[in-house]
């Protein structure tokens, strides 16, 4: 039986209104990015061309490129690029520090680190990667039904806002694992460094921190007097003028983001800031430029 355009179009509607939505957000900024093959920089097993190098008498002889050969009068190898599936492991923050948003306009913090890791998970899938998340206890996957099953644990996480604390590095983590963490890294500087330092500590994992904020939060853009109320039983802060400790306000965020590059720098790590009013696709595009520059 043959169906109809118009089946065909029904079929593929619903096939879509069955999506959770933060999966459709995250497959829109995903489609803005160009992939290319994700190669490992060095030689190894693969289809992609990498280099010519001069052949040594450990390699094969069917190894050798005749017609480079002869073009230079030397003896060259035509070497490919290692291309084996390696394994992006995230985590994406969805406490209820993360709910914040300074205007309806814009996505809560949650929802933006949510659409860019399903984003990224996206790219990876696409390019013949794993990807798990870190806070679940399960093993590594591939496919598109994994990237659904992440899309509907991360929106149960948005709607219940659990107090979650960056999680520690997992026994289960293959060797050459890139680790991408996406918060406000709002915590103290020593809960981060503790759960960084267990990931950095094992053999040939590479990690990327995204720090999503709201605007607001850049520049603490108030005046006047208003109460500050803490969304994790932090209590409340009453301040007469807000505007009297803008700066110090400024200077302490700076300080904490200097820690957190300084932590990440000394680490071999990446840290990158990303604000909620900007295109979610920015951040992604670095984000994956990121992993394919590094051999993981």
């Amino acid at each position: 039986m043959t169906l109809t355009a118009q089946a065909l179009q029904h079929t593929a509607e619903h096939a879509t209104s069955t999506l959770p939505p933060l999966l459709i957000d995250a497959n829109r900024v995903a489609a803005t990015v160009s992939l290319g093959s994700h190669g490992r920089r060095r030689g190894g097993a693969g289809d992609t061309f990498w280099q010519f190098r001069h052949y040594t008498q450990s390699d094969p002889a069917h190894t050798i490129d005749w017609r480079q050969s002869a073009k230079s009068g030397s003896i060259y190898v035509r070497e490919r690029e290692w291309d084996a599936s390696q394994t992006g492991a995230m985590w994406c923050d969805c406490s209820p520090s993360m709910a914040f948003r300074s205007s309806k306009e814009l996505p809560t913090k949650a929802e933006r680190a949510s659409v860019i890791g399903l984003g990224l998970a996206s790219l990876l899938l696409q390019g013949g990667e794993r990807v798990r998340l870190l806070n679940r206890p399960v093993a590594t996957v591939s496919g598109r039904l994994a990237l659904i099953q992440m899309a509907h644990h991360l929106e149960r996480e948005i709607a219940t806002s659990p107090t979650t604390e960056i999680p520690m590095s997992p026994v289960s983590l293959p060797r050459h694992s890139a680790v991408v963490l996406i918060s406000d890294f709002m915590a103290p500087i020593e809960a981060l460094e503790k759960a960084i330092t267990s990931y950095a500590g094992r053999a040939a994992v590479r990690g990327h921190l995204l720090q999503v904020l709201d605007p607001a939060e850049e520049v603490l853009p108030y005046s006047g007097r208003i109460t500050f109320q803490g969304m994790e039983e932090e209590g409340q802060l009453l301040i007469e003028r807000t505007e009297d400790v803008r700066a110090d306000y400024q200077r302490k965020l700076a300080e904490q983001r200097a820690q957190i590059a300084s932590m990440t720098n000394r680490l071999g790590w990446t840290f990158n800031v990303h604000h909620t009013d900007k295109q979610p696709h920015t951040a992604l595009v670095r984000l994956h430029n990121r992993l394919a520059e590094q051999s993981w």
